[in-house]
């Protein structure tokens, strides 16, 4: 047998030295945690490069993100008219027209009964942190001077990112244009939707059209069950611990119940956050003994609504584990912000649904 002249015959090297041979040779967990590891990175880089083009063009891509929370919101207001012999046109117009009647109406009323009193919240919550100041420096080892050192750095870092007038001008137009194109887009896609989604499907052949229909409709379920739940949700939030905030006699209970409203669409920082903000003003208004009768209250009604009113209203095909979410807020906030945190939950639980649909639907051929 020849020699190559390295020690080694041509068969030992096209045997024992090619790439698939050595990848065969290693330990079966290790080629698991290589393949796994390679499609995580893969994923998450996709993920971020998504992430990061959303950012850089985000007036249109929060427009999008409203545009089709709200679809699936109103979407069976859209049938219930549709079931009426209603225009698909007439339909979509009226169902916009309702969303727009609802928010001017709460926006409205809310300013009438609070518009004297949003100056006294901001008195008020100066006041608790002036109280929680003193209990700070009263019962744990910082001084005055280090205290004032650390509030002088988060002002610093407050007035460096503030917005001149420019381009506060600018972030004004930008959320107004955001508005009117969600709306613009809203009455096409509650007139025009379902036609849309069947021109793609259209375009699918072969097993794949029934997998992507049915993928399809479990993510547009998931996402409406998901916007009416949080709604609900929020709303029971914000009647619980607004009723609690009347009956202990804290000021500002109607505004602070709205805030309440609007942080349940960010599901447990939220919640915190606003519960938090209630009981800074009791403290401010009332003392240490309303405040912590607030605290008791916020944290019943939060339990009451993640143990019994959550399981009742999301089903199990919406819920997510709360590592599950506490990961998906997180990284919608780092990289979209605000409106990061309230997107991510949502787009997290439809690509689980859809996800574990395609999965279920590739497999059930081989298990029939």
């Amino acid at each position: 047998m020849s020699d190559d002249g390295a020690g080694r015959t041509p068969e030992t090297t096209s045997r024992d030295g090619s790439p698939r041979q050595a990848w065969a040779g290693l330990p079966w967990l290790v080629r698991t945690t290589v393949v796994w590891s390679a499609c995580l990175v893969v994923v998450s880089a996709g993920l971020y490069l998504v992430g990061r083009i959303a950012v850089l063009l985000a007036p249109l891509a929060i427009a999008l993100a409203a545009t089709v929370f709200l679809t699936a919101l109103l979407d069976p207001v859209l049938l219930r008219l549709r079931r009426l012999r209603l225009p698909a046109a007439l339909a979509a117009l009226l169902t916009v027209l309702l969303l727009l009647g609802i928010l001017v109406g709460v926006g409205a009323l809310v300013w009438n009964l609070t518009a004297t009193q949003f100056n006294e919240l901001s008195e008020e919550l100066q006041r608790g942190v002036q109280r929680s100041r003193d209990f700070v420096t009263s019962t744990l080892p910082v001084s005055d001077q280090q205290l004032d050192r650390l509030i002088d750095q988060g002002r610093q870092a407050l007035s460096q990112g503030s917005l001149d007038p420019v381009s506060g001008a600018r972030t004004v137009g930008e959320v107004l244009g955001s508005a009117l194109l969600a709306l613009v887009l809203l009455f096409f896609l509650l007139k025009d939707g379902r036609s849309m989604w069947h021109w793609v499907l259209d375009r699918a052949t072969g097993p794949n059209r029934a997998v992507a229909a049915e993928a399809g409709r479990v993510g547009w379920r998931t996402l409406g069950a998901y916007s009416r739940g949080t709604m609900m949700i929020a709303a029971i939030d914000a009647i619980g611990i607004g009723l609690a905030l009347v009956v202990l006699r804290v000021p500002l209970a109607l505004p602070l119940a709205l805030i309440v409203f609007l942080g349940g669409f960010v599901p447990i920082i939220g919640a915190t956050v606003t519960g938090a903000v209630a009981v800074l003003v009791a403290l401010a208004a009332n003392g240490p003994v309303t405040a912590l009768l607030t605290l008791a209250a916020v944290i019943a009604v939060q339990q009451i609504e993640g143990n019994l009113l959550e399981p009742l209203i999301m089903k199990r095909q919406v819920r997510l584990h709360p590592a599950v979410i506490l990961v998906a807020v997180t990284a919608g906030t780092l990289v979209g912000g605000i409106a990061g945190a309230f997107v991510a939950v949502p787009v997290t639980a439809v690509i689980w649904r859809i996800v574990d649909t395609v999965q279920q639907e590739r497999e059930s051929p081989a298990a029939g």
